[in-house]
């Protein structure tokens, strides 16, 4: 009888600890990011007067840096904002583990307690987002103060740039929700693509494709990949009338080659994904207006900027992942 009781027992333990992981796991599932860092940014907006969508900003602008660069690891929660140990707890202090606001206060760190409960904490989303949010307070609440901090900041001009234009679609849309995407035309038209990011190209110098081209017919729609605001648009010597639009992932999506541009189209446009933004051409190689030096396609670039530079990589991938969801969504 014991023997049986233990069994049971046992049974029961396992039951009950599978039950306990299998409901953890369900619930970390339904986390909405989103959710959770717009209830952060509000907060925080509450307590400094900061616009949520200044916060949301350097938080998107970072979370993308991380991405692109090796030297720094996905933020361990919700917000990604990164600032090296020394500056957090003083670059003199003793302790580089200080958690202490008021040793970290003693030995200049930037490090602040945003949750009350007595700690500055480099892991604590409270702590990290107040820091920066009493960080932009200190210069002022109008977006021409917003670009000062940033500069200061960042001390770079594209840097400031990006972040700036991420704020303004976010005030625009008053959502974070705005990282889908749409594939670059109509799938009713008739085009042809593949992978040509690295091929040679000799027009104006020895140099390699980076883009894919899309071919198609003169006039087709070209619609936008992204959520995000226009950064360029106008005459380019090598991709003739083109666009180019910085996502909230700090990508710039690069539209060649195009006839023409859509009426309102221009700097600073805010832009959703699928938007008409322009028409297939052949334009390019040359002065502006030039046209027909090949067939009309579309030269589609994708670039990442990592705080520092900007690089392309090779779009084919994304764009057919883009194609395959939207033959799906028509099903």
């Amino acid at each position: 009888m014991a023997t049986f009781r233990s069994t049971i027992s046992i049974i029961l333990v396992f039951i009950f600890c599978f039950h306990t992981i299998c409901s953890n796991a369900h619930a970390e599932e339904t986390v909405n990011p989103y959710t959770e860092r717009e209830a952060l940014y509000h907060k925080m907006e509450t307590i400094t007067n900061v616009p949520w969508y200044y916060l949301a900003a350097v938080d998107s602008y970072e979370r993308g840096l991380r991405k692109a660069r090796r030297d720094r690891a996905d933020a361990d929660g919700f917000i990604s904002i990164y600032y090296a140990k020394e500056d957090w707890v003083g670059p003199l202090n003793p302790n580089q583990d200080d958690e202490s606001p008021d040793t970290i206060s003693l030995f200049e760190g930037i490090g602040l307690d945003g949750n009350g409960d007595g700690k500055a904490l480099l892991t604590d989303d409270e702590d990290v987002l107040y820091t920066l949010a009493r960080y932009l307070e200190s210069y002022g609440l109008t977006e021409e103060d917003f670009r000062i901090a940033l500069w200061h900041f960042y001390q770079r001009e594209q840097s400031v740039n990006i972040v700036a234009g991420h704020a303004k679609v976010y005030q625009h849309y008053q959502t974070l929700d705005l990282h889908k995407h749409a594939f670059v035309m109509p799938l009713h038209h008739n085009y042809s693509y593949r992978s040509t990011w690295g091929d040679r190209r000799g027009w104006g110098g020895r140099r390699i494709h980076e883009g894919t081209d899309i071919f198609a017919n003169y006039q087709v729609p070209i619609q936008s990949s992204s959520y995000g605001i226009v950064e360029t648009i106008g005459w380019n010597p090598y991709g003739g009338w083109r666009v180019g639009i910085r996502d909230l992932d700090n990508i710039y999506h690069y539209y060649a080659h195009l006839s023409g541009f859509e009426k309102g189209i221009e700097k600073g446009t805010i832009i959703e994904a699928g938007q008409l933004i322009g028409y297939c051409g052949s334009s390019g190689y040359g002065k502006p207006g030039t046209q027909g030096k090949f067939p009309p396609h579309l030269h589609y670039g994708m670039y990442r900027d990592n705080g520092i530079t900007e690089w392309s990589f090779d779009p084919f991938p994304s764009l057919k992942q883009w194609e395959r969801a939207a033959k799906q969504a028509k099903k």
